[in-house]
């Protein structure tokens, strides 16, 4: 019998899924005010589906799970989000190949390779009011506490990343919207915060919200 990837990383992975469905309406109004409202709504049905599969995923090796999910999310997420957060995941995925363990440094690199994948993809970078500016601080974030501290607690680099996410994500409300639907309308995309961004913090939050209690209980 192959032995699973981390619990970890299924907790995260799970709790990310869970989050987007939760929060659709959330991120699909915050989505229309500069964009075309279907965030929430794309996002949610990707995520319903990896749900709905979970039991179904091969869990041989970490990379293979974050494969699978990929493909879900690349099939199923409509709008420009299932391309971006399908190459996250494939990105994360071959970060970590071959390996069955995963450690603290492993999750920076697949969260590196997440927003190198998303760069590409989508042709943007920090900066531009994207989920990225959000997403590249909550990374820079936890590599400097795993740097400081090896063997801190996964719950204790979950807040830390959380924490670093939520003041990246609402530090996007002065910026102009360089990339996305949301760049048509120039000056008007600034005073709120990038969904993506959000979407990040909040799924960011949740996790280290949920491993603190499981860890208390």
């Amino acid at each position: 019998m192959t032995s699973p990837p981390s619990a970890s990383l299924e907790f995260v992975v799970r709790t990310i899924a869970q989050t987007a469905v939760d929060n659709e309406r959330e991120f699909g109004e915050l989505d229309a005010v500069v964009g075309d409202g279907d965030f929430g709504y794309s996002l949610a049905r990707g995520f319903e589906i990896v749900l709905a599969e979970w039991d179904t995923y091969d869990r041989s090796e970490p990379s293979v799970f974050l494969q699978k999910i990929a493909l879900t999310i690349s099939k199923r997420v409509g709008g420009t989000s299932g391309p971006l957060w399908g190459t996250a995941f494939l990105r994360a995925a071959a970060a970590v190949k071959g390996k069955t363990e995963l450690t603290g440094q492993d999750a920076v690199a697949m969260l590196r390779g997440a927003a190198e994948g998303i760069k590409k993809r989508g042709n943007s970078d920090v900066g531009d009011k994207t989920l990225l500016d959000a997403l590249v601080p909550m990374t820079d974030a936890i590599a400097v506490q795993l740097a400081a501290d090896p063997s801190a607690p996964a719950p204790e680099v979950a807040k830390v990343a959380a924490g670093a996410a939520r003041a990246a994500a609402d530090a996007t409300t002065s910026m102009q919207a360089m990339r996305g639907r949301a760049s048509y309308t120039g000056e008007r995309s600034i005073g709120s915060p990038d969904a993506g961004a959000v979407a990040v913090a909040v799924m960011a939050e949740r996790v280290a919200q949920t491993w603190a209690g499981s860890v208390s209980s």
